[in-house]
Parts: structure tokens; C-alpha cells; sequence
């Protein structure tokens, strides 16, 4: 198999392109990337061997579009030595939490937040702290329910990075209700650059896992770097997880979650110093993934209005508080 990624043509039109020697070569009729690899193999080899005969566009010069449209995103926490440094500065005595063990927890994401590398991420209101999270996202390649551990690695599509941005701030407030985070990230996820399908990372395979070096940079400057064989559950046991018994989509997201150092709040927590500073306007970031390649995005200006609604009414007497 290989690389697959959506792409904006010069007429505005999104492609479906191959990824090859550093090239997009354009795949006739556009297909969906699901529909391709969920397709006859020898309609695809067709096709991939066409594509090499269409246009071969540098990818530097591509403008990519997001690689699927996924209708759920399903965000994990599966490496131990992020959680134990976000722990450092949360209520509590600082150790992870013996529940985080027995099974990998996630969150829902917002889908109708993701962007393709190269776009404009712009500030969220009322934060002071932003900041990102450099992760894997594994793509679901069929819908399905229940899927059992011997089953779940042909249910898998392929591979794409992940930045979860977060407002730390706001999102620091609305978990101390015991919910959330809900507006501290629904704001943006950047998703891409491409679809990588697991036959092309099988000389990275560790046992279950993948041996792909990570890292984040900031201004071309890099903070963190992680490798994705740390993950204390397999893309395969997170799908058996988040599919006991209930749905889940062809199309959708199942996200590591933040690798450890991928997040300048780990660090914050860790020190106890906002070193380095919250993302400014103007900052871009870059996470680059070992046989994923690298995603790109720039923090601009603020563009919500930032509207806001007022404080709870109280409705209770004090006999019912």
C-alpha cells in the first residue's frame, strides 16, 4: 500500500493524491481514501500505478486538505510519563492515578475541528496558556462493534499526527467541576499530513507497538521528543476498548494522546514555571512523526468574538444545597 493524502487543486478542488519520493501524484477520480483502501486490491493497484503517470506535485508546495472527515475522535491517554507530569500539578498527591491502569481511558473530541496542516490556527478568547499536544492518531477502517484483540488490526486504516491544541487555562477551570475538557479544546485539531498504512511502518514494529521517534518544535526550536513505542496500550487494544459494546465509525479517530514532553504543560507542571512561555500570536509549531512526516501550523490573531453568557442563576434555597 502506501501514503494517501487529500490535496487542494489550483481550481480549489480537493484530489486524492500518493505519496511517493516526495511527490503527490494526483489518483484518477478523486476516490475517498476509506473507499480506496476498503476497495477491490486490484482496483487500487490500478490506480496507484495510474497516479504515477498524473500529475507529480513536490509535496513542499502542496496545500493539503484534512486526510478523512471523521464523524467521532476519540482522544487516549496511554503514555505514563505524560500523566505523571501532568499530575505533578493537579489536586491530589501527584502520582497517576491507579485507575488510569486498569483500562486506557479517552475523551471525545470535536470533529467538526479539524484542520489540515498549513492552516492558520487562530487564538482562542480568554486564554492566557496556549499550547499543544504532539500525538498519533490511528484512522478505523471499518465501522464495527465489539471487535475482539485477534481481530482489531484489520479494522485499522492507517496513521496520521495529531495536535490536540488546549487552552490551559480554561481548561484548568472547567475540570475542576469534574467535566471536561470541553472549551478549552474544541477549538482546533490538526490532522494529517497524510494516511499511512500500517504495511509501510512494519520495519518500525516492535511487537505490537511502532518504534517511531517523535518530536515538537516551536519556531523551529525543539521541545519535545518522545518515541511511540512508549504507549502502555497498542492502537489495536485501544480500538478493542472504545468498541466494547458500542460503535465505532469507519472513518474515525482513535488518538494516543500526548506523548510524554509533547505538551509545554508537562513541563510547566514539572518546574512549576511557565518556561517555555504560552504559544503567542505569530508562533508556529511543527510535530514531525517517524514514517508520518510533519505537520505545520501558525497561531494568528484572535477571529471569534468571544461572546459570553452570564454567571448561573441560583434556583436553590439553602434546604436543598
Amino acid at each position: 500500500m502506501a501514503q494517501y493524502a487529500r490535496f487542494v487543486g489550483p481550481n480549489g478542488i480537493v484530489h486524492t493524491g500518493r505519496v511517493q519520493h516526495g511527490r503527490l501524484q494526483d489518483i484518477p477520480g478523486d476516490p475517498e481514501i476509506l473507499d480506496l483502501l476498503n476497495g477491490p486490491a486490484d482496483v487500487r493497484r490500478d490506480l496507484d500505478v495510474r497516479a504515477g503517470r498524473q500529475q507529480k506535485l513536490p509535496i513542499q508546495d502542496a496545500r493539503f486538505a484534512v486526510p478523512v472527515q471523521p464523524r467521532a475522535m476519540r482522544d487516549f491517554l496511554v503514555f505514563e510519563a505524560h500523566i505523571a507530569g501532568m499530575k505533578k500539578n493537579e489536586p491530589g498527591d501527584g502520582t497517576v492515578p491507579e485507575q488510569w491502569y486498569e483500562a486506557p481511558a479517552f475523551l471525545f473530541m470535536n470533529p467538526w475541528s479539524v484542520l489540515p496542516t498549513g492552516a492558520d490556527i487562530p487564538m482562542p478568547p480568554f486564554t492566557q496558556k496556549l499550547d499543544f499536544e504532539l500525538e498519533v492518531a490511528a484512522i478505523v477502517k471499518h465501522t464495527v462493534r465489539d471487535a475482539p484483540i485477534e481481530e482489531a488490526a484489520e479494522h485499522i486504516a492507517g496513521y496520521c499526527i495529531l495536535n490536540d491544541w488546549s487552552a490551559r487555562d480554561i481548561q484548568g477551570r472547567e475540570m475542576r467541576i469534574g467535566l471536561g475538557p470541553s472549551k478549552g479544546k474544541d477549538f482546533a485539531n490538526t490532522l494529517g499530513p497524510w494516511l499511512t498504512t500500517p504495511d509501510e511502518l512494519e520495519k518500525y514494529r516492535e511487537g505490537d507497538r511502532y518504534a517511531l521517534g517523535m518530536s515538537v518544535a516551536i519556531n523551529g526550536e525543539v521541545v519535545g521528543t518522545d518515541n511511540l513505542r512508549n504507549m502502555s496500550w497498542s492502537f489495536e487494544e485501544m480500538l478493542v476498548h472504545a468498541s466494547r459494546d458500542a460503535w465505532v465509525g469507519a472513518g474515525d479517530v482513535l488518538a494516543s494522546g500526548t506523548a510524554s514532553t509533547g505538551a509545554l504543560s508537562e513541563r510547566w507542571a514539572r518546574t512549576g514555571q511557565l518556561t517555555p512561555p504560552p504559544l503567542q500570536v505569530g508562533d508556529v509549531v511543527t510535530m514531525t512523526v517517524e514514517g508520518l512526516g510533519t505537520i505545520e501550523n501558525r497561531i494568528v490573531e484572535q477571529a471569534s468574538p468571544g461572546h459570553m453568557v452570564p454567571r448561573a442563576r441560583r434556583t436553590y434555597g439553602p434546604d436543598r444545597l
